[in-house]
């Protein structure tokens, strides 16, 4: 586990398979207003988006949960958890854990793409700050 800043909020991260996961609970905290993990997934593009990397990245995915999910996505009274995503479809690249280092974690590839739901420049910074701290740890 380790820590890095994205315009003054702390964001936790930690590798696992050679594969870099970012607190999204953390990201959320830069967000003004009251939103949750749970209103980004709800959204049809999110869904969209985490089927794609889902194909690309895990074999196991399951296409006919997800299929079901994508057609409500975006719907009023549609709403899914981190928890039932990752039941319904296999899901490895969002995971929700509970205890003293919990919170919902993300591959950073996702992460990425949640930064921009809290704003194009936080973003951005999360990217250029990731990616030094990436440099850091290589030198």
């Amino acid at each position: 586990m380790g820590k890095f800043k994205v315009l003054g909020t702390a964001i936790t991260y930690y590798k696992k398979n050679d594969q870099d996961y970012i607190s999204l609970t953390d990201m959320l905290k830069a967000k003004d207003g009251d939103f949750f993990i749970s209103d980004w997934l709800r959204n049809r593009n999110t869904v969209e988006f985490l089927g794609i990397w889902e194909r690309v990245y895990n074999p196991d995915f399951n296409y006919g949960e997800f299929a079901l999910i994508k057609s409500q996505a975006g719907l009023n009274n549609y709403k899914i958890s981190v928890k039932e995503w990752v039941e319904k479809t296999n899901a490895i690249g969002l995971k929700a854990t509970a205890g003293r280092y919990g919170g919902t974690y993300t591959h950073k590839d996702i992460a990425f793409e949640f930064g921009m739901w809290i704003s194009a420049e936080f973003k951005i910074y999360l990217i250029k700050e990731f990616q030094r701290l990436k440099e850091d740890e290589n030198n």
